[in-house]
């Protein structure tokens, strides 16, 4: 076997499993968007859709849910935050950033007192923000678990311009978090509204599952769906004498 030979096997091993974990990660992403939405009445992951809504509401006189939108917003961004530093404090990343996630939604689940149902939303979002660090790329390819309007945008262009002859068709791989979040969206819509009780531990339930799942991946193959922060440069600016 040739070494270009190989190398194109294990290419295709790790685009494989990539687009596996990427469904996967996604089908529990929707599940617990569709949860969280059904609980809640916000959206839990779609930040785009929370920042409108935030804007009506204001322009209503809402001033109390402008501000829970608000604050939504910021507590996703501090996940996807908080989701990076994680990744990158532990050896096994898929796995860390799932079990953080898969604790977060146990702690929201065991938040069930009405005067505690901000703290409930805003650690599903904080877990929703978390997830995107479980994946970040396929081969060099964008992808957001969470935030499937880019998926759909970039497979929009990635269909433009093969109409105009490009023959790459890496793009293709944007549809599979919008199948794994519709199919994860059904799943969860049915478990909020059969067992709205359970619908939040049966989330964190098959995250933690699944993350355990992941620690039969190889380290080598895990790190390679992350970025690494660009190492900083630090230069000698003072002036010379």
């Amino acid at each position: 076997m040739t070494i270009q030979r190989r190398r194109r096997i294990i290419r295709t091993r790790r685009t494989s499993l990539g687009i596996t974990l990427v469904a996967a990660i996604s089908f529990l992403a929707g599940l617990t968007d569709a949860i969280g939405l059904q609980l809640s009445g916000d959206f839990v992951s779609f930040m785009t859709g929370n920042t409108t809504r935030a804007a009506i509401s204001f322009e209503q006189g809402d001033y109390a849910h402008a501000l829970v939108l608000v604050g939504a917003i910021a507590t996703f961004v501090i996940g996807n935050a908080l989701g990076i530093i994680v990744a990158h404090l532990f050896e096994r990343r898929i796995f860390a950033v799932l079990v953080t996630v898969g604790l977060f939604l146990t702690l929201a689940s065991a938040l069930t007192a009405p005067d505690m149902a901000i703290w409930r939303f805003n650690a599903v979002v904080l877990a929703m923000g978390l997830v995107n660090a479980a994946v970040e790329h396929i081969e060099g390819l964008p992808i957001g678990l969470t935030y499937v309007t880019g998926a759909l945008s970039r497979l929009g262009r990635g269909i433009g311009r093969m109409m105009l002859g490009e023959r790459s068709f890496g793009w293709t791989v944007q549809i599979v978090p919008w199948l794994g979040m519709a199919a994860g969206a059904l799943c969860g819509a049915a478990l909020a509204i059969g067992l709205p009780d359970q619908a939040l531990q049966m989330a964190a339930c098959l995250t933690l599952g699944f993350a355990v799942v992941t620690l039969f991946i190889p380290r080598s193959l895990q790190n390679r769906y992350n970025q690494r922060p660009a190492p900083s440069s630090h230069r000698d600016s003072s002036p010379a004498a």
